[in-house]
């Protein structure tokens, strides 16, 4: 009998200590040096391939006088290499399809930076020259005083970009939030007086000390030979070595403390009321090894999401408790540490409130524990969403798999693969109990170790909440005479079941699209094309011509904010709650809109679910609720939004240019609505346009794209769309005659403080539309960008970022428009728009460089050849069709088309357009900022962002 009973403890001790397998199809070593590298096969993207060049080390590991400089390196790296001296690697990757910004990138963190580079393999010696790349990136940086003195400019400039409201708010609570760490004095971006006078010297030493091969992981995933390229990796990378005496890699943590630590920040260009709270573990975080931790972690991410449930009910509800709310137990900024957190962004004044509904379900959960129902609901939820993963696994892009051993490396973030995952979690999750998830959610909270961030703006007649209010919160939640959670009556079904009278009328096939369209007999017209680029998904879109363009003038100023509200209210007497739950566990996203020029639908499914997508479908052309509460709402929750939103300088300077632009169009009130405008809009009128409007299938055509199963599909039409009533008429979108402002203008806006500036630059008019000169606008927009790219960023070092994009509308009137958008300071403003101006008065005169024009079609086609894959890519093609038009075949067509522009092309559009005159336009900030104390614009730190700061 004992010896029975022991055997039977050691097996079950083996399989809870059974550690968590790696994925066999990833290639997985050491070189001698101490630097890793995973490779791995895969063939999606076709004839590309994918590289990580992953560096544990970021701005935590800089010395007092490096401030910044992590970040400063990994800019240095675009910027002079001994392959790729000054700036030609950005110019050699542009050569062979790689766009800088777009594809071409890198990040800093606080531990680790990360540069990203994919390659297209159509072009022998492509391969290598990515191996190449990652190379100087890791070792080679030539870091010469010409170039870091150049780089300056550029990295103040994105320094500049984080000025603000938020960055001021989070000087003040960030000692709070990182209490006692060294993450809130090495914030990523730096220090201004750093990045303005370090030594050269200073940034070689960080080089030196932290990009070393005992700190670094390459990755390598695409249509490649494994083999191959291990020998490559072996044979290139393996001859660096470690300095002689290395630096110790720290690691650092966020402490503990016993005290609540209490932030409230206001300021007045404030957008947003937001509360966020973190109780901090009491341990340290270890990363999941055995298969007994990471099911833990699937048991975790179960009790946060039926919390969650419960929270999205309220949002949901007709008097909502904030506009976004969210709790979660996850990683912190210190990979040491994770903690119990929550999240709400709320109308000016009602934080305490949200903080308290956040604790009060997180307090009811803890005491009365889950439903049986709510755990059921969870766990459909988490499979459906591995399943989906699972069940595409053979169509993974690279892109996610290098991310994953990225994460490897730097977190030991288990990498089993996906069909483990799959395996593991749907064993696991049948075994799960209600004891389980109610003992998770004990754990997460903790009366110590808490802080509380509030935010807002500050306004007279808003009250800010005290720090004793907020501890009284803590204690108020605590003795709260809470009731357990109401489980709401199940839903069996959206649609009472029926027969439908329906049926196909008309069949026609596309050969060259590899399409066939069904005409019902209600008129209504249903396009499908049957795709294999993933093995489980279907996009779909309906569209019927005439949107709010049939609307009179009056009637659309008073609905056009209230369409997007419609969908709130449910349909067939559900709310939007009881939708929400009964779609848990399916892959089903159905969207209908009003728009400008057609009314619609538009989501994504699976096969699986595609009968409950379009039943939803069925649901919302028959059945939409009139709910005035629910209209209420969703006004509430947009005021949250949106109230603020014109104390922000950049979003005040669109605002108000867009005015100045539609001065002479009367259905422009706004791009956001202002508290009159929603006092003038009349829910109920745009309830009844649309009802009127989805009450005629047969002016609807039906896009559907993906894996489908054709019987299955058919079934499906005839049922749910066939049977959709139909009044027989015929409607198309109108012009409405009304035009933006065109000709010679100047215009400059103040707003702010901080000295930061916004240049746009735009030509537009009418013109016939010609398919030709429309693709030649498009690249000479593209070229525009390299030239302002190389002349303001690299030659002038006036702007971190910017760009300029042209093209032609053929619908609802023909009409070109060109356009070049840069952030810079107010002090450079006038001397880079005339650089700007100059580089496009040389595209004028001369027409660019065939170099250049070059870059665009080869990193045009290469985003081609990896589109024409994508079934969203299809779609939008396929409906651009109905809307304007256009050439439908132009998708297949395209690549060829694009090879054809010379540049006698893009002279000539240049010429045509560029010389009709321009508007531009120039936010500036309020008078007297040119005097602000050199301590009102000192610079400790950017805003925080998780992810850091990015090249």
């Amino acid at each position: 009998m004992f010896s029975s009973l022991a055997v039977i403890f050691l097996m079950s001790a083996n399989g809870f200590a059974q550690n968590i397998p790696t994925d066999p199809s990833v290639k997985i070593g050491t070189l001698s040096n101490g630097m890793k590298y995973y490779i791995k096969k895969n063939n999606l993207p076709e004839k590309k391939v994918d590289f990580r060049l992953a560096i544990n080390a970021g701005s935590i590991l800089e010395d007092e006088n490096q401030r910044g400089l992590a970040h400063f390196m990994e800019h240095m790296n675009f910027n002079g290499t001994k392959n790729f001296p000054d700036n030609k690697l950005v110019d050699f990757l542009q050569s062979i399809g790689v766009k800088f910004g777009q594809h071409l990138n890198a990040y800093t963190s606080f531990d680790e930076t990360v540069y990203m580079l994919p390659v297209p393999l159509d072009k022998p010696g492509n391969l290598d020259a990515g191996l190449k790349v990652m190379e100087d990136w890791a070792f080679n940086a030539t870091l010469s005083d010409e170039q870091i003195n150049k780089e300056r400019g550029v990295v103040l400039e994105e320094l500049r970009l984080g000025l603000g409201a938020d960055k001021r708010m989070s000087d003040k609570y960030l000692p709070k939030l990182l209490y006692k760490s060294q993450y809130a004095n090495r914030l990523p971006i730096g220090k201004k007086e750093v990045l303005e006078n370090f030594k050269p010297d200073v940034i070689r030493q960080f080089h030196k000390d932290w990009y070393r091969p005992d700190l670094m992981a390459i990755v390598v995933v695409g249509d490649i030979n494994v083999d191959e390229v291990e020998k490559k990796i072996k044979d290139n990378f393996s001859k660096y070595k470690n300095p002689s005496k290395p630096r110790e890699r720290k690691t650092f943590d966020l402490p503990n403390h016993q005290e609540t630590l209490v932030a409230i920040e206001t300021d007045p260009d404030a957008t947003s009321s937001m509360v966020q709270f973190i109780m901090k573990d009491s341990e340290a975080y270890q990363p999941d090894v055995t298969v007994q931790q990471y099911n833990q972690s699937i048991l975790e991410n179960i009790t946060s999401t039926m919390l969650n449930n419960r929270l999205r009910e309220l949002i949901n509800s007709n008097n909502p408790p904030f506009t976004y709310g969210s709790v979660y137990h996850g990683g912190t900024y210190a990979r040491s540490k994770e903690g119990f957190q929550g999240f709400a962004m709320v109308k000016d004044g009602n934080q305490i409130n949200a903080l308290k509904v956040l604790l009060e379900e997180t307090e009811r959960a803890k005491r009365f524990g889950f439903t049986q129902t709510e755990l059921d609901r969870a766990k459909a939820q988490v499979l459906s969403n591995i399943e989906r993963t699972y069940n595409n696994r053979d169509k993974t892009e690279s892109d996610v798999l290098v991310d994953e051993y990225v994460r490897n490396f730097l977190e030991k973030e288990p990498m089993p693969g996906i069909v483990w995952e799959y395996e593991d979690t749907k064993n696991f999750l049948p075994t799960v109990t209600l004891a389980q998830t109610n003992e998770t959610i004990k754990k997460f909270v903790k009366d110590d170790s808490r802080v509380v961030v509030i935010t807002g703006p500050k306004k007279d007649n808003v009250q800010m909440p005290t720090e004793a209010m907020v501890l009284n919160t803590f204690e108020g939640v605590k003795m709260a005479d809470l009731k357990p959670y109401q489980e709401k009556a199940t839903i069996k079904n959206l649609v009472k079941p029926f027969k439908s009278e329906g049926s196909i009328a008309k069949t026609e096939t596309d050969a060259k699209l590899g399409t066939t369209t069904w005409t019902l007999s209600n008129g209504a017209k249903v396009t499908f094309k049957k795709t294999d680029f993933k093995d489980d998904e279907i996009v779909f879109s309906a569209r019927s011509m005439g949107g709010s363009s049939l609307i009179n003038d009056a009637d659309f100023n008073k609905t056009q904010f209230a369409f997007a509200a419609l969908s709130e209210a449910g349909v067939n007497g559900l709310s939007k709650a009881d939708l929400t739950n009964y779609l848990a566990g399916k892959q089903v996203s159905v969207n209908p809109s009003v728009g400008p020029y057609f009314e619609g639908v538009s989501g994504r499914t699976t096969q699986k679910d595609l009968g409950t997508s379009m039943e939803l479908m069925y649901a919302y052309f028959t059945g939409l609720n009139y709910n005035p509460d629910a209209f209420n709402a969703y006004k509430t929750k947009q005021s949250a939004m949106l109230d603020n939103l014109l104390s922000n300088p950049q979003f005040y300077f669109s605002s108000e240019h867009a005015k100045f632009m539609n001065q002479k169009n009367p259905r422009f009130i706004g791009i956001i609505p202002t508290e009159k405008e929603w006092a003038q809009t009349d829910y109920k009128k745009a309830y009844d346009i649309y009802k009127e409007k989805f009450a005629n299938a047969g002016n609807f055509q039906f896009y559907f794209v993906g894996n489908i199963d054709e019987a299955t599909f058919k079934n499906e039409v005839i049922q749910y769309i066939a049977s959709l009533p139909s009044t027989g008429k015929s409607t198309s979108y109108k012009d409405t005659g009304y035009r933006q402002l065109t000709g010679d203008y100047s215009k400059v806006y103040k707003k702010g403080k901080d000295p930061k500036s916004m240049v746009t630059i735009a030509y537009s008019g009418e013109t016939p539309y010609n398919e030709k000169e429309a693709l030649a606008l498009e690249a000479l927009g593209e070229v525009a960008t390299i030239k302002v790219i190389e002349k303001l960023r690299e030659d002038e070092s006036g702007i971190y970022g910017g760009g300029a994009r042209g093209g032609m509308n053929k619908a609802p009137y023909s009409a070109y428009n060109f356009s070049i958008n840069f952030p810079c300071g107010p002090e450079n403003a006038e001397k880079l728009t005339k650089s700007a101006l100059a580089e496009l008065q040389k595209l004028i005169d001369k027409g660019p460089e065939q170099k250049d024009l070059d870059k665009y079609k080869e990193g045009e086609i290469n985003d081609y050849n990896t589109q024409i894959k994508d079934n969203m890519f299809w779609m939008s093609n396929l409906t651009k069709n109905q809307f304007d038009g256009t050439d439908k075949y132009e998708i297949l067509n395209y690549k060829e088309k694009v090879q054809a522009l010379t540049v006698k092309d893009l002279h000539d559009v240049a010429k045509k357009y560029l010389t009709k005159g321009k508007i531009v336009a120039k936010l500036m900030p309020e008078d007297g900022w040119e005097n602000a104390k050199k301590e009102d614009v000192k610079v400790d730190g950017a805003a925080v962002i998780k992810a850091g700061a990015v090249n």
